[in-house]
């Protein structure tokens, strides 16, 4: 009986740290962005492909791809800085 719940706990922790998706992106397995550079109008995101996954297309956030240069993709976000009410 201790075994079944000590099974049973062990795959509820993979399951969590799965479904997080801190596990997947820090082994690489899945693609992640990360803001290198803002301006007054834009954010400058760099995104490395992972490898169930290709590149990420940031295309429906509105951003326009700019360069790539060997595995990461640059991308012209726009600003996430909201003005002042």
């Amino acid at each position: 009986m201790k075994g079944i719940v000590v099974v049973a706990v062990c795959i509820l922790a993979a399951m969590i740290a799965v479904k997080d998706g801190r596990l997947l992106r820090t082994t690489g397995l899945t693609a992640t962005c990360s803001k290198v550079a803002s301006t007054a109008s834009a954010d400058i995101e760099a995104c490395r492909p992972g490898k169930l996954e290709g590149r990420p297309d940031l295309t429906k956030r509105g951003c326009k791809f700019a360069t790539s240069v060997k595995q990461v993709a640059y991308w012209s976000c726009p600003s996430e800085t909201q003005p002042d009410n």
